[in-house]
C-alpha cells in the first residue's frame, strides 16, 4: 500500500504535532519535579500529575488515530499484516492502562 504525497505530508505534520506534545509533557514533568523539590502543596502536585496523565493519554490517542499513516508497514498490500499490527498496538496501549 503505497502512500500518496498528501498522506506523507499529513503523516509528517502529525509526527511533528506528536513531538511537540511530548516536549510539552517533558516540560510538565520537569515542573512536577520542581514542585516536589520545593515541597509544594500535595493537592497541586496531584492536579499536575493528572494533567500529565491526560496529556499522555491524548498523545496515545493521536498516535492510535493516525497509526496507519505513521506506523503501518508501507509498500505491502497484505491487509492481514496491517490488521494484525494494529491489533498488537491497540493491545499494547490497553495494557498500559491496566494498572489504574
Amino acid at each position: 500500500m503505497a502512500r500518496t504525497a498528501q498522506q506523507g505530508k499529513n503523516a509528517d505534520e502529525t509526527r511533528e504535532a506528536i513531538v511537540k506534545r511530548l516536549k510539552r509533557i517533558e516540560g510538565q514533568v520537569r515542573g512536577l519535579q520542581k514542585m516536589v523539590s520545593d515541597e509544594r502543596n500535595c493537592e497541586d502536585i496531584v492536579t499536575q500529575l493528572a494533567a500529565v496523565r491526560s496529556a499522555i493519554d491524548n498523545v496515545g490517542a493521536l498516535v492510535l488515530n493516525n497509526y496507519i499513516q505513521i506506523c503501518s508497514p508501507h509498500g505491502n498490500d497484505q491487509e492481514t499484516e496491517v490488521y494484525e499490527s494494529m491489533v498488537r498496538v491497540v493491545g499494547v496501549w490497553g495494557r498500559v492502562r491496566l494498572g489504574e
